[in-house]
């Protein structure tokens, strides 16, 4: 599993018609370190992205030609023996 943030979206006039519907988002991968993981307190949303088979494997997506899917949304976090908690304006 991936952690990341959501940075925006895709608008897109084709796609595959399993597709059709879909919103497709533009995610930031956080890095596995003190610095990147601090990161998350100054977004609102941070997200658990999974890839490949496991995107697949989630219910109605064994058909759906993706190679990550968004799973969860992170509500608390702690790591490197501190809490890391977001910031709601």
């Amino acid at each position: 599993m991936i952690l990341g943030l959501v940075k925006g979206h895709v608008v897109s006039s084709a796609k595959v018609d399993a597709l059709e519907g879909e919103k497709l988002l533009i995610v930031e991968v956080l890095a596995a370190t003190p610095e990147g993981l601090q990161r998350t307190q100054k977004h609102l949303v941070c997200i658990v992205v999974v890839q490949g088979s496991s995107a697949r494997q989630a219910p109605g997506m064994d058909q759906m030609p993706v190679d990550a899917l968004i799973i969860g949304i992170v509500d608390s976090l702690q790591a490197f023996g501190r809490s890391l908690e977001k910031k709601v304006a």
